[in-house]
């Protein structure tokens, strides 16, 4: 009946929804997966697994781990039964920092379908495995980290900030 359509579009909504707080294990995996896939890009020559790296991304950007399989794997088996481990970080940077990796991931793929400058999409995607690798082997998330200097700078709404000290003051309500 009338219940019927707002059912369907929360169930929407909360597929398109990127989850707060997460589990950083599952995140630096997701990282270490994708400096992986980036590296045997650039090193193998295999231009279209651009794609399939910006496709992540955006998937992850749009829905958290639930589009994406890099991060259904991350969330549902190797942070929970391989590495048993969780540690609830804030949302909000993490979505950030795979905004920014969406960004790198288009410029590769117009660098190299749309200028031929393959080598500058290899560069560029040269620093996407040094961030992912910082992220999964370093715990140390550029993405999180310019998130953090945004806050600052009042260039991040307040009720964000707001979420992400919730977490770091350990009042986390979900884990994801």
């Amino acid at each position: 009946m009338a219940t019927e359509p707002l059912r369907g579009a929360l169930s929407l909504r909360t597929f398109f929804s990127f989850p707060h707080p997460v589990n950083e294990y599952a995140a630096r995996s997701v990282a270490a997966m994708v400096s992986a896939l980036a590296l045997v890009t650039i090193l193998a020559d295999i231009r279209w697994l651009t794609f399939v790296i910006a496709y992540g991304f955006l998937a992850r950007v749009l829905t958290g781990p639930k589009a994406s399989l890099m991060g259904q794997l991350a969330t549902k088996v190797i942070a929970p039964k391989i590495l048993k481990r969780s540690r609830a970080v804030a949302g909000p940077p993490k979505q950030f920092a795979q905004a920014v990796g969406l960004i790198f991931s288009i410029t590769s793929i117009i660098l190299i379908y749309g200028l031929g400058l393959v080598g500058a999409a290899y560069a560029v995607l040269g620093v996407l495995v040094l961030f992912a690798g910082l992220e999964a082997f370093a715990s140390f998330c550029m993405g999180c980290f310019v998130f953090g200097y945004l806050m600052r700078w009042g260039l991040i709404p307040a009720e964000i900030c707001q979420r992400c000290n919730d977490i770091t003051l350990g009042n986390a309500t979900s884990q994801s």
